[in-house]
This record gives structure tokens, sequence and C-alpha cells, in this order.
């Protein structure tokens, strides 16, 4: 998975890519008279685990290409995240419609991604900080920006759905909710149809 790395990060990748592209390899040495050694075991951690480089050996190292990059900071990222958070939550609103209808109705694109997810107020902080832990912008209640977000809704009790292995809110409120809106009549007829036998 590839994440946003902090500016510094970002200019010793444009170095390496620069001398190298991404067929040659190089060595965390190329750094040695530059920054501390400190600095340098920082940089080549966070090129790592954002997914910049890639190790070839036990001492070098290779860049991805720049269109890899590119392409993977505005990959989908919320969903398979959510699955390694150990906090209740619900996908809501547009999101749950999104879920329940298998995707027959979408709300992002690449230019615009949000998500819209109930937590626990007294979980707010924990949720903040995983998502910022994975460079994943994020509001409450509101906010928007370019690529993929989430917004939380900060709730005294959540109750929900397993739908593909994610917490979404009620078949039966969701339905209502497309129900409410012309716009998501396909919606609530494909989800009635298909999951209208459901009792969650």
């Amino acid at each position: 998975m590839i994440s946003e790395v902090p500016s510094f990060v970002l200019r010793a990748y444009a170095l390496f890519y620069v001398k190298h592209g991404s067929r040659e390899s190089f060595r965390q040495s190329e750094l040695d008279w530059i920054v501390s050694s400190s600095m340098k075991k920082k940089i080549f951690s966070l090129l790592l685990n954002n997914g910049w480089i890639k190790k070839e050996s036990k001492n070098s190292y290779k860049c991805l290409e720049t269109d890899t990059i590119m392409k993977g900071l505005l990959e989908f990222k919320v969903p398979e995240l959510m699955k390694k958070s150990n906090k209740v939550y619900s996908f809501t609103g547009l999101s749950a419609i999104e879920l329940w209808s298998d995707y027959s109705y979408v709300q992002r694109g690449i230019e615009k991604s949000p998500y819209f997810i109930k937590v626990l107020k007294k979980d707010v902080k924990y949720w903040k900080s995983f998502f910022n832990k994975n460079n994943i912008p994020n509001y409450i209640n509101e906010g928007s920006t370019i690529g993929e977000y989430v917004i939380l809704i900060p709730v005294d009790k959540i109750t929900c759905a397993i739908k593909d292995g994610l917490n979404v809110e009620p078949l039966k409120v969701t339905l209502k909710l497309a129900k409410e809106n012309e716009m998501y009549k396909y919606c609530y007829d494909y989800m009635k149809e298909n999951h209208g036998s459901s009792t969650t």
C-alpha cells in the first residue's frame, strides 16, 4: 500500500529517482554525508513502509516507478484498513447505501472519495490517530479534500450488521434512507430485491 510521505522524505525519493531511476539499485550510504545516521534510518524506514522503494538485497534498494506511486496515492485504502481496527464503527449514510447495493451505487472517484463512518464519541481520539497514522485525511461531521477521506460521525451508540467483512448500518436503516431520496431509487430497488430478506 502506497501512502503519503513527509516533504523531507519526498526529497530523498526524488534524489534517488533522479540518480538511479527505477532500474538501478542504491544503498543507504548515499545519504551518509547529507543527513545524520538517525535521520537516514528514518528516511529509509518511511520510504519502505509507505511503499515508495523496495528492498533488493540486504543493503540495496530500488525506487518504484513514479507512475506507480502517483496511482497508489489515489487508491482506495479505507475498506481494508477498517478490517484492522479494534474499535466499534459502522459505515453509514451514502457509504452504507454503497455497501448494501453491492456497489451498484458508487459515490466515489479518484478525485473525491468520501467514507461516512459512525464511531463512538469516546473513541474519536482513537479513530483520529488510526487514520492519521495511515495518512488518511479525516474530519468530524463534515470536510472535504482531494482523493480518499473519512467523515467521522460521533454517536453514543452503534448498531451495525456485517457486509463484505465490514461493519455497516443495518439494511432496514439503509433502505429507509434510500427510499427517502428519489436519486437512490435504483439502489433501493436493488437492495430490496437482493437483500430484502435479510434480518439486519
